[in-house]
């Protein structure tokens, strides 16, 4: 779905997202990614549809109900069209899903003696074994609901799977039971391994250990014949929180604790359901549920399948994909101390390729350095087992002030936050909430230390979260500094966020929401006067997404006036590539890989004077005008280097990049020699290894 606004296009973002989605799905086709990796992808693929229902497809619903037919914005139709066209596009990538794992990766599976066993499936000796297990671990978390004769069915979870089964005498004329039942998964692994044999190694899923027990579950009844279909629902995930100042800091937390309560019973949005279960039956059920006004999608005998990223490790090695050794940080490793090797230059990092515990390293020698007084950070996605927040805490013990910016509200991420803010604030640290309406996205760490007769400041930045599970699977940059030029900027941000002092006048930073989209409007139309002028102009950028318009308008005017445009996006992307007398020089591509691309960088040529930007930041409305965001100078010519290499590697990606048309968006950019090239992941490997 595209749309035209004073003669340039925009697509749906919606639809962009979708596309991007269905690059992950390519990567479990992909027959030359390892056998179970390609199966994380379509975990990936799953993961990512559950959020896109439970957010965006959930926005639009409530957009339909107060206006069905009316257009939501100059740039996208009305949530009718776009509904309707994400139901068409869904279904599409779902019989693609279906056939993948089905009729590609389960064979393949097979040839390597792994087998997925259903409940008819397994031996005498080894239901022995299931039935043991079944009795023992499964049973007593098991609380089936007779529907029949229930006027309102209780509530089924969000992000839950339940077996809907139908139960009968076989020579009876009986009206059949109905029951659900939920699957449980969160308690119990949904993998079990049984032991290997002469064929090979079974796994069987919980699922199927239940419908192997049926008659044991339903033994009060007495019934002969059992069928059973997995059905998952998919709710509305946003909640409603006050934007009143002066109970934010205040109330924030027991709000956030209630509101999350609510998210497990917000409005369904999608109903997923076994497309082989009887359409009666599938009429009944919809009709107990009561749904109404959601995307029904028939998908195949397992869903929730973002739980076969903990899918058993078994199989070869070759399997999987090999492991990289992260690359040693030399400076870092030969200094006494963190604070030393920083003295001496800007150093950048690039996760996951080298390791996220220097970062944990130079708080765990803050927390003991007698010369530290402060610590100030801002957390957004706080790992679950968080050594961040524990060199934190240990800094608290050791004396030290410690100030924390948590954002309660990361999506998804909110019961982890919640959980380390209590633990910081038991300790003694400081903990704000930011600022009502506005998302603390920026990702910074300032650290205050004597020296001399002066406080000297040293800063962490990073286009990625602080966490340590992400940091394995993430590719970010991240620099450390003492340049003043950063870190007294940084210490009047930390004014914004902790004091809620009003700050202006960043020169090196670019800060959202109050001055950063008009700084890269300026500079995309510094290169647009640049190239009119006959000087040297180019555009090069990275981003997870790119939809804000003002942006988009500006990147079409630069390109009219001859600025070549390299955009690597890797999700949504609302701009229109190679389009005449609007963008015929933008070229847009997109990298799906082993990690997830998730570094923000700007490079603007300047009259051959670049302006280089690293940032958490997407070219996204939200980011833009409704968070806290800092784009950060790279001013160091070394870190320059690597930056602008990297984004060459990437740019030249010849198996992992696909070209972004505005149509499709699903096509690969491999070059001719790709059997004998390295994917730019590999390369920027091969390049840091060498450098180090």
């Amino acid at each position: 779905m595209i749309k035209e606004r004073k003669g340039h296009l925009f697509k749906d973002r919606e639809i962009s997202w979708l596309n991007f989605n269905g690059r992950v799905l390519q990567e479990a086709e992909n027959p030359e990614n390892p056998l179970m990796e390609r199966i994380k992808f379509l975990a990936i693929f799953s993961s990512n549809l559950d959020e896109f229902f439970r957010v965006r497809v959930a926005q639009i619903r409530r957009l339909q109900r107060v206006n069905s037919k009316k257009a939501i914005s100059e740039f996208q139709s009305s949530p009718d069209e776009i509904l309707s066209e994400i139901q068409r596009t869904v279904l599409i990538l779902q019989d693609k899903f279906t056939e993948i794992f089905e009729e590609k990766l389960l064979p393949q599976l097979n040839k390597e003696k792994i087998f997925l066993v259903e409940e008819d499936q397994v031996s005498e000796s080894e239901a022995s074994i299931i039935q043991t297990y079944f009795k023992t671990n499964v049973l007593n978390q098991l609380f089936p609901v007779i529907i029949d004769d229930l006027k309102h069915i209780p509530h089924l979870k969000d992000r839950s799977i339940y077996l809907a089964v139908r139960m009968k005498k076989s020579a009876s004329k009986q009206e059949p039971k109905h029951a659900i039942i939920e699957i449980p998964t969160n308690i119990i692994n949904r993998f079990y391994t049984l032991p290997a044999n002469e064929e090979g190694q079974h796994i069987i899923l919980l699922e199927n250990i239940i419908r192997l027990n049926f008659k044991r579950i339903f033994s009060i009844f007495d019934y002969e014949e059992f069928e059973s279909y997995i059905i998952k629902i998919t709710r509305d995930a946003e909640y409603e929180i006050s934007k009143d100042e002066n109970d934010y800091q205040v109330n924030l937390l027991d709000k956030i604790q209630k509101s999350l309560k609510q998210r497990s019973k917000g409005i369904p949005t999608r109903f997923v359901y076994d497309e082989s279960m009887p359409k009666d039956m599938l009429e009944f059920i919809i009709q107990k549920l009561e749904l109404k006004n959601v995307n029904l999608i028939p998908g195949g005998r397992y869903h929730n399948f973002k739980d076969f990223m903990d899918f058993p490790k078994v199989g070869k090695p070759e399997n999987y994909f090999q492991a990289l050794p992260q690359i040693p940080v030399k400076i870092f490793d030969e200094s006494k101390t963190m604070f030393g090797a920083i003295s001496q230059k800007d150093i950048l990092l690039h996760q996951p390729y080298q390791s996220f515990d220097y970062l944990i390293r130079f708080l765990r020698e803050a927390a003991i350095d007698t010369k530290v007084t402060t610590i100030l950070i801002t957390l957004y996605r706080v790992a679950k087992h968080s050594n961040v927040v524990n060199a934190l805490i240990n800094a608290v013990k050791n004396g030290k002030k410690v100030v924390v910016l948590m954002e309660l509200q990361a999506r998804f991420d909110e019961e982890s936050n919640i959980y380390w803010t209590n633990q910081l604030q038991e300790a003694g640290a400081q903990v704000h909430f930011g600022k009502p309406g506005q998302k603390v996205h920026a990702k910074f760490c300032l650290i205050y230390r004597k020296e001399e007769k002066e406080i000297v400041k040293y800063a962490h930045l990073s286009t990625g979260n602080y966490n340590g599970i992400t940091a394995r699977i993430y590719s970010d940059f991240s620099l450390f500094t003492r340049d003043k030029r950063i870190t007294e900027e940084l210490d009047a941000l930390s004014d914004i966020l902790f004091i809620n002092l009003k700050r202006s006048g960043f020169k090196h930073l670019l800060v959202a929401p109050d001055f950063m989209k008009k700084q890269l409007l300026a500079l995309i139309e510094q290169e647009s006067k640049n190239a009119k002028e006959g000087k040297p102009a180019y555009i090069h950028a990275k981003m997870n997404s790119l939809v804000d318009t003002d942006i988009i308008q500006k990147l079409y005017d630069a390109s009219n006036a001859g600025v070549k445009i390299k955009l690597i996006v890797r999700g949504i992307c609302c701009l229109v590539p190679n389009t005449p007398k609007s963008s015929e020089n933008i070229e847009v591509i997109s990298i799906i890989d082993r990690f997830l691309e998730h570094a923000r960088l700007f490079i603007f040529c300047d009259n051959n004077s670049e302006k280089i930007y690293l940032s958490s930041a997407d070219w996204m409305n939200r980011n833009l005008v409704n968070r806290i965001e800092c784009a950060f100078p790279i001013y160091d010519p070394h870190n320059q280097k690597i930056i602008k290499d990297i984004f060459e590697l990437q740019w030249n990606d010849p198996k992992k990049a696909r070209k972004i048309d505005g149509l499709n968006d699903l096509n690969y950019c491999k070059n001719i020699d790709a059997d004998t090239q390295l994917s730019a992941q590999l390369a920027t490997y091969k390049y840091l290894n060498d450098l180090a």
